[in-house]
This record gives C-alpha cells, structure tokens and sequence, in this order.
C-alpha cells in the first residue's frame, strides 16, 4: 500500500511541479525561520545553565533615584548584611567589566581582553572546572593569578603553569590555578585577579562594584533587598540627614530613597533588569521579535500549503472517487494524505537545513554570535517541529479530500460544504493579515531608524577621531597629555586636540554625581573636559562662556551646565550661580546646549562640565582623546598618529581610533538589524503570501471555469468577467488588513515606548501596506483571471 502511495506521490509530484515546487519552497522557508530563531533562543537561554549555584545566586540592582538602575554597589553594604541576616550564606564583590591589558611571562607578551577582578570567593559563585591548582585559593591575595585553559596554554603551552611568575601591570603575580569554562556564562573571563577593594570602600556614596550574593533559599530574595534597603536608610539616609541637620523626611524629599532589586543568576542573561556581569544582557526584546516573526511565518507557511493542497486537490477528486469505489475507506484516504504531507515536510525539511547551513555564517554575523546546529536539545526542538508542522498542514487537506462524495466527484460536480469554503477564505484573509502587519511593522521600523541615522545629535563628529587612552592613575595623567597635545598639533592634518573623561559609545561620562539647588536634587553626568573640547565638538553655547586657559579660575572653581541642567535647578539665570558639588563650591560660568551622548533610547540626562584640574581624581578617568583631522590627506595623518602614538605614547599597545560619529551609530547598531531582519522578513511573507493567493485564485477560478465559459458565451465582456472574479478577493484583503491594522499599531506603538526620541506613527504606514497589499493581489488574481477569459469555450461546453 505504501509502495502505491508513493508511487502516486511521485506521479502528481511530476505533473504538478509548479505546485510541488511551491509547497515544498514556502514550508522550507518557514521552517527556516523557525531554525535561525531557536538557535539563537537555545544559546540565550543556555547562558549559566551548567552553573549548579544558578539560583542561589543574586545579583544586587539599586534604583538610584533619577540616575536609574545601577549594578554597583557601595563597599560596606555586604560585611553588615551577612552579620545581620540569617537569609545569606555569603556575597562577592567583583569588578563589574573586564580591563584589556598585557600579560607577560619571560619575554612572551600577549594582549589579554578579558581581565576581570573579584573576592577570593568567586569561583564559589562561578565554579568552573580546575585542571590545576586549587579554586579555593586560585585568587587568595594581591599576589595571585589565575588563568583560563586557553591562556595558560598561550604561555605555558604543555609546561605546569602553577607558581609560575607573570608580570601584569608592572607587577609581579604567581600563577594559582587554571581553569576551564564549561558552557555559556555571565562571567567568562580569561584571567582573574583578586579583587582590592580601595580606601574609599567604607564610604556610602561611592558605588564601585558589583555584589552578588548567595541566598539560601529563592524564596528569601525579596526579604533580602528589604535588608539592604533598611541597611541603606540606617547608614545613608538617617546619618547624612543627621550631618546635614535635616530631618529624613527632608533627606528623602531632596536625595530619594535607594530601592534593591535581585536577580538570580539563572535569569540574569535576559532579565530587564540593568546587569554588572560582565559578559552583559541578551536582547530579551529582539529574542522574542525574532521567535515571534518566526512563528508567524511557519504559520503563513503551513496556511500556504493547506491552500496549495486544496486547490490541487480538485484535480485529484475522481481519483478519490474510484479509490472508494474499489474498497478505499475513509481513513486509509487521510492517511495516504497525511503520508503525502510527511514526503513534502521532509523534503522541505531537508531543504531548510541546507538553507540554514549556507545562511548560518551570515547571520552569525548578524547577531554577533556563533551559533551551530549541534546538541540533542536542537534536535529534539527539531523534531517537534516536523511534527506540529505534519499535524497541521496535513490532517486538515486530508479531511478535506476524504470528504468528497464519490458519485459527484466521477459526475464532475466538485460540491464542496459551507464549512470548507469559509475554513479557506479565513485561512485566506489570514496570509493578508499577516502580510499586512510586516509590511507596516517593516516600514515603522524603518521610519525609526531613519530618524535616530538623521537626528541633529547636537554635536559635529563626523571630522572627530577618537583614540582610548589609558592613564598611569599617579597623579600626572593630566601633564603627561598636555605634554604629547603639543606633539599631537603639529602633525599634518590635525586642527585640534582634546580630552575628556566621556565617550559616545553608549557608556557616557565615567562617573555621575548628585547635588541639591534650590531644593531641587539633581543627579548629573561629570564630564571632565579640557580647554576647547566643546568649541572642537562643536557643541553650541547658549548662554555665558566657555572656559578658557586664560582665567586661572577655570580650572578651580568654575563650571558648566546643560540646558537640562539649567531647566532642574529652577533659576531663570544660572550663570553665576554658586552650586555645592561634591564638596566643591563652583561657579557657573556657561550654560551649553543639549547634545546625545547617550543612544536616542534615552533622555539626555544632566551634564555639569569643569576643567580636569578642577576636581584632581577626575584626572584618573581621562579615557579618550578626542583629535580633529582635516579631510584632505586623512589617511596620511592617521598613518601619522599612529607613528606618533605607538612610539610616544603607548609603546606596547596597539593604536586603536574610531569616528566619534561611527562610535554613536553603534548604539543604534541593534536597531539597524531589526530594520534590515523586518526588511528581509517583509519580503518572505509577501513571497509566501503571494503563492497563497495564486493557490486559491487558482483553485477559485479552476472550480468557475464553466461558468465563465457561458458567460462568454452569453456576450460578457471581458472587463466583467475580471471584475467579478476578482471582488471576492479585494473583499478578503481589506478585511485582512482592518484585522492586522489595530494589532500592528499596538505592538510597534510598544517597540518604539523603548525610545526617549522616537517617530509618531502616522497613517503614512498603514496607507502604504494598504497600497501595496491590494495592488499585489490584483496583480495576481487579474492575470490568473485573465488567462481564465481566454479559454477555449468549446473545449468546456462541448458535453454540456
């Protein structure tokens, strides 16, 4: 029997390739889709999972009034915690980002980029597996080093790397332990020391690291932010109203209350929380766009095939017929059927492994990652797949065609029932429904980022180079660049040079300070600048001045403010305005307009500018050197900074320099590959849509062909006969696109809450999908309808 089926299958597959061809293509493609999507679920969720500590782990978040979400911490929370709480068995302060500094071992020097730095307790938190030495004492003091697999083997190669000496900032380490990663982890580092907590760590306004913490039952995690809270209103709140000689009430008012947040490990990697493990937070947002544009498209691509095998099912109805005739029961019919749809599935899944095998290095690429097709997990997910995918788009087809009656069907009158025609015209409007949502969501999405590629940033950087610097910490960071500045001026090429503690990666200032004007607590970004940075950046000044290497004063006692700043304080007239910062009293001298710092998802905070002298620790956090180039001959005058650079200045690192314009765009980056993921998407789903459409227009028109022959017959015109076999479909596309319109606006509405600066959805979208939609069905009803007025007349009435 089965051998029949096939054979039968084959027969059809050869006489039908148009539509074989087609159904076999659009299940491939929504199965592709589905692949690429639960690859990259796979690798999210698999961050930590071999972590046996994974949920009794916790990263600590403190919401920091209006600075937001915080993933550091102040020094004496945890030693006060762990003596008070019963709720706690230990914590962990750690370095909340990696350093990218030499390592060197007997002359050998390697550039290592993930140097991380945590509390001898660490590898309690992250055990890793040891293949030397001994975790408990891997990072036990200042003296101590431990490796990862590939690290030591870069060094030491087949040698026993333990207790040997490597020199890493200029400081000897002995070798402690090596260590192997096993899976995914929020903590990857290749190297890591044992964590120094500084001379300020019993002070409660600096918040320096990140803090986990290990809990002893889940359940416990709420109880234990309320601790810390309580901790943090005894030693902030209560002690700093009592030394400003103002009731807490008044403190809280002016400073706010600190409120703690606990993630556990296992749901760090894609919690919507801010997060200080270092190897940073998925896109929880663009994972669950990307699985759900999937989905839709598996299932525009199981609609698709169900509307392709009922459409060709007419031609196979007397077959049906005599198969019952000469004994056939109704279930052998829906399995042959269903064994038909299992041939087509793994046709097309094999075709979609091979689509995603070629296509796997480019989205790689894509994402950032490096995804492969291995692992029982994904072939299990696999096969459930093929088996949803064979219940849905087989059973139904099957049912169908087991359902003709087999003295019409050899009479040729196809009857079909009530049920079966608005069972596929629903399956119709959806494929419309579907593609109406991508083609607005797709041109939203690219309105978007449009505007974010557009928008005056506030700044000119398009000419700005920026270049990491990396100061000594001695005190002389500052004269040290104001002794190669002058170097840097007179190569050809360059027309200004400047420093500043900030950067437009997304990462902004270095650090943020609160203070209160008139009552108005205000938490702003320190950006440390020198003379003429603004002028260079082009950053415009509203009201007062700069400051200026002429006025001894600026680099003591001055500074500046953004209009954001300026409209917080509530004074009508800053300039000249004494503001406490710090502990510093410093006069207003210029007030500067707002520019981006940060990426369009974010307002622009409050920014208070003063001199790097002004405040002698900002000198410390000097990290970019900003030199602006002519655009003539640039490629000479990088070539000259980077001589210049790599022998003056940093004589062991290699010279790294970036765009400050390139710099921002990156932090839009993600919302570029939604863009172009949307783009690409949008034209799958019109493709597949459109096989849709030709399937039923096909079927639709197949079943009315001896109608349209009498009406030829009986004088209609052919622009008649076009109207009114394509009505029913424009009837099915606009009712398709009011279904789609409501939901398309709420969900990108929602896409584009996650944007301080964002584009108003207007009709334009909705207009276009609509356009697009109807002019792509006419094309395709009105030629498969024309072709339908063509026919020979007496080839279809000749038996009548």
């Amino acid at each position: 029997m089965i051998q029949n089926w096939l054979k039968v299958f084959v027969y059809h597959f050869k006489q039908h390739k148009l539509f074989s061809i087609l159904n076999v293509l659009g299940l491939s493609i929504g199965i592709s889709g589905l692949i690429f999507a639960i690859l990259y679920w796979n690798e999210e969720h698999s961050y930590n999972e071999w972590n046996p500590e994974k949920d009794k782990v916790y990263e600590v978040i403190n919401d920091v009034a209006d600075a937001g979400k915080w993933a550091w911490n102040v020094a004496p929370t945890a030693p006060i915690l762990e003596a008070s709480s019963k709720n706690i068995e230990s914590y962990c302060y750690y370095t909340a980002w990696y350093s990218e500094e030499i390592l060197s071992y007997n002359g050998k020097k390697e550039m290592i980029k993930k140097i991380g730095a945590a509390q001898s307790n660490f590898f309690t938190y992250f055990p890793f597996e040891f293949i030397a030495g001994n975790a408990k004492t891997a990072i036990q003091d200042q003296s101590s080093i431990a490796l990862s697999e590939d690290v030591a083997k870069l060094f030491f190669k087949d040698e026993n790397p333990i207790g040997k000496q490597m020199i890493y900032d200029g400081k000897p380490y002995a070798v402690r332990g090596v260590y192997r990663i096993p899976g995914k982890s929020s903590m990857a580092p290749d190297v890591m020391l044992y964590l120094k907590m500084d001379k300020n760590s019993e002070s409660w306004g600096d918040f320096n690291y990140g803090l986990m913490l290990k809990i002893n039952s889940p359940e416990k995690a709420a109880a234990v932010a309320k601790e810390i809270e309580a901790i943090y209103y005894e030693h902030r709140i209560r002690r700093e109203a009592k030394n400003l000689g103002i009731s807490e009430q008044e403190f809280i008012k002016k400073y706010g209350i600190i409120k703690v947040s606990m993630t556990p490990l296992s749901k760090a990697r894609l919690s919507d929380l801010t997060s200080g493990l270092v190897e940073g937070k998925g896109n929880y947002q663009f994972l669950m766009i990307m699985m759900g544009l999937s989905i839709l498209i598996l299932v525009l691509s199981i609609v698709n095939y169900i509307n392709l095998a009922t459409a060709n099912a007419i031609k196979r109805a007397k077959e049906i017929g005599i198969r019952k005739i000469i004994g056939a029961t109704k279930k052998q019919i829906v399995w042959q059927f269903v064994f038909e749809t299992i041939l087509v599935v793994f046709g097309a899944l094999i075709l979609s492994m091979m689509i995603v095998e070629l296509a796997l290095p480019f989205y790689n690429s894509f994402l950032g990652k490096d995804l492969q097709m291995i692992g029982s997990q994904f072939y299990l997910q696999l096969v459930l797949i093929v088996v949803v995918v064979i219940a849905l788009a087989g059973i139904f087809p099957a049912i169908y065609v087991s359902n003709f009656e087999t003295l019409k069907v050899l009479k040729g009158n196809f009857g079909r029932s009530k049920n079966g025609i608005w069972l596929r015209n629903g399956m119709l409007i959806l494929q419309f429904a579907i593609a109406t949502f991508f083609i607005i969501g797709s041109y939203i999405v690219y309105q978007q980022v449009r505007y974010m590629s557009s928008k005056e940033l506030g700044y000119k950087g398009d000419q700005i180079i920026t270049i990491p610097y990396r100061p000594k910490r001695d005190g002389t960071d500052y004269e040290r660049y104001k002794t190669f500045q002058q170097e840097l001026q007179k190569i050809k090429g360059v027309k200004g040079v400047g420093a500043g503690t900030f950067n437009f990666s997304g990462r902004g200032a270095t650090s943020s300070t609160g203070f209160t004007h008139n009552d108005n607590p205000i938490q702003a970004q320190n950006m440390g600048i020198d003379f003429d940075l603004l002028n260079m950046l082009g950053i415009k000044l509203l009201q007062g001045r700069m400051l200026s290497p002429e006025l001894a004063s600026d680099t003591v006692s001055t500074m500046l403010i953004n209009k954001v700043t300026w409209e917080k304080m509530g004074e009508k007239d800053p300039v000249g305005k004494e503001i406490e910062w710090n502990g510093h009293k410093l006069k207003v001298v210029g007030i500067v307009d707002n520019f981006h710092l940060y990426g369009l998802q974010r307002e622009i905070p409050p920014m208070v500018f003063f001199h790097i002298k002004t405040v002698p620790w900002m000198q410390t956090n000097i990290d970019r050197i900003y030199i602006k180039v002519d655009a003539q001959n640039m490629d000479q005058t990088i070539a000259g900074l980077e001589k210049f650079w790599t022998q003056k200045v940093d004589t062991e690192y290699p010279f790294k320099y970036d765009f400050v314009d390139k710099e921002y765009a990156r932090t839009y980056e993600t919302y570029v590959k939604q863009r172009n993921l949307f783009s690409l998407l949008n034209i799958v789903v019109i493709t597949i849509a459109l096989f849709g459409l030709f399937a039923l227009a096909s079927y639709s028109i197949e079943r009315r062909i001896k109608e349209i022959a009498i009406r030829r017959t009986l004088g209609a015109e052919t622009g008649m006969l076009l109207k009114n076999l394509s009505t029913q479909y424009i009837i099915f596309c606009i009712i398709g696109f009011i279904l789609a319109a409501m939901p398309a606006y709420y969900l990108l509405n929602k896409w584009l809450e996650d944007f301080a600066f964002r584009i108003s959805i207007t009709t334009l979208p909705f207009s276009i999908g609509f356009v697009v939609l109807v002019s792509l069905t006419l094309l395709i009803v009105l030629s498969k309808a024309y072709q339908a007025t063509r026919i020979d007349i007496l080839k279809y009435l000749k038996y009548e």
